[in-house]
């Protein structure tokens, strides 16, 4: 079922960022065949981990201010959230050296200015408003920046489709 695949993910992930968990037996979970050495490679990203060093401030954030969608949660150290199909964790450190802010997150709206006034309107804080970066020929790419309640840097991106002359 889709929640024991979760629950599978779950604790696959946790295991994979330094924290100990009871595992089920190797039985219940899937196995996948990888294709053949020549042909693989790497192209979909399923989940992208953010750190948090306060999981309940972090999920209200996610969830109250960006409208993220709330997957689940294992309290006290994840949170999980689809973004679009891919799933972000929220998780504590579990050790020291994995204690580092995360990459930044983009993410495409398709009207900036709407998006920028709606976040701000939630409390989110922007660092720089959104501005034109970039003409790529048959749209212009717009940016703005902002921190999650973690300090991670965050980002809006948006492709502001061309005028017809």
């Amino acid at each position: 079922t889709e929640m024991r695949t979760l629950y599978e993910i779950c604790l696959t992930t946790a295991s994979l960022v330094g924290y100990t968990v009871a595992r089920k037996p190797k039985s219940l979970i899937r196995s996948k065949v990888m294709a053949d050495e020549t042909t693989f490679g790497l192209s979909a990203i399923e989940q992208i981990a953010v750190n948090a060093h306060d999981i309940e401030r972090a999920v209200g954030f996610y969830r109250d201010k960006l409208g993220m969608k709330l997957l689940f949660s294992v309290p006290p150290n994840l949170a999980f959230f689809d973004c679009d199909g891919i799933r972000l964790m929220l998780s504590l450190p579990a050790k020291p050296e994995f204690d580092h802010p995360s990459s930044v997150l983009y993410f495409n709206v398709d009207d900036i200015q709407q998006a920028t006034q709606t976040l701000s309107a939630r409390g989110v804080q922007f660092e720089e408003q959104p501005e034109f970066v970039a003409d790529m020929v048959t749209y212009d790419l717009w940016l703005a920046a902002f921190r999650d309640s973690e300090n991670n840097l965050l980002a809006l991106m948006s492709h502001v489709p061309k005028k017809a002359s």
